[in-house]
């Protein structure tokens, strides 16, 4: 018997790259390729542990599955960081380079 791809395994791939690529854009797209990429490999290893003589390519689902939990810790990392951002400097400031250059000068303190 000829062995099949297993489902959705390129896809998985793909996702788990997007994801890395994702978290540098806020870090809002890398989280949902991240989450989309656990949960599609997820669902491929159930369909392998099944019959795993069955189906090939089960490398790519595992690969992507791990670079979609980087891209999902590097995303939260992301969020919380211009979270972080927003609450120290405020809106206003992240408009307005001026005034952001003055606030970093503020908080490193005279020189």
């Amino acid at each position: 018997m000829e062995k099949q791809q297993i489902p959705n395994g390129t896809l998985v791939l793909v996702m788990g790259i997007l994801s890395i690529i994702g978290c540098c854009c806020y870090g809002l797209p890398g989280l949902i390729f991240g989450i989309v990429a656990i949960v599609l490999a997820g669902k491929a290893t159930k369909v392998y542990t099944e019959s795993p003589e069955s189906f090939s390519g089960f490398g790519n689902v595992k690969a992507g599955k791990i670079m979609g939990i980087i891209g999902v810790v590097l995303s939260i990392a992301m969020v919380l960081f211009y979270v972080w951002i927003i609450t120290t400097f405020g809106w206003d400031t992240m408009q307005d380079q001026e005034l952001m250059q003055q606030k970093l000068q503020e908080m490193m303190g005279p020189q």
